[in-house]
């Protein structure tokens, strides 16, 4: 039990032998870095001037305001157009128009071209001029065998309502 206690005390007494040693090599490090000359800083460098610009747009459209297009949209238009919230919803409104794909048409029995729409769950719906789809309540106004035109009714940003164009075009025969 005696020799163990020796043996430990030998042990941590080295250990902090060799803990000095190492402080007294980082001393010594830190002596020779002070004793050496100091060095010069060298100077901050010289940019030449910058030359001055004359702003000459003063009397133009300042493009951090919105746009009047807006504005101009709902003039030119000439009736303020609000969405029919009390239209009961057909089924392809529940979908992003984005997510709806044109997958090509047909005549119906009237003569009137039908549309083919893809959901993306894979079913195909058809649609007529008058139908509506997409979130923001996307009338369809034209269908030829390449394109279906529609009317979204969105917000202008300052209370109302604005109608926006929005076309799918034909991606390719149905999957």
């Amino acid at each position: 039990m005696k020799k163990l206690k020796y043996m430990i005390g030998a042990v941590v007494g080295i250990s902090l032998v060799g803990c000095s040693s190492q402080i007294d090599v980082v001393n010594q490090e830190m002596a020779r870095i002070r004793s050496e000359p100091t060095q010069k800083i060298k100077p901050a460098p010289e940019f030449p001037p910058v030359p001055t610009f004359a702003y000459s747009a003063q009397q133009l459209r300042n493009p951090f305001y919105p746009s009047s297009l807006a504005n101009e949209l709902k003039v030119l238009s000439g009736k303020k157009v609000y969405p029919n919230l009390s239209r009961e919803p057909q089924p392809l409104e529940g979908y992003a128009l984005e997510t709806l794909y044109f997958k090509g048409s047909m005549k119906g029995k009237s003569g009137a071209i039908i549309g083919l729409i893809q959901t993306p769950d894979r079913e195909i719906e058809r649609v007529q001029v008058g139908s509506y789809l997409g979130l923001n309540q996307g009338r369809i106004i034209n269908i030829n065998p390449t394109r279906i035109d529609l009317l979204e009714i969105v917000p202008d940003g300052s209370d109302g309502y604005i109608e926006r164009p929005r076309s799918l075009v034909l991606l390719g025969p149905i999957d």
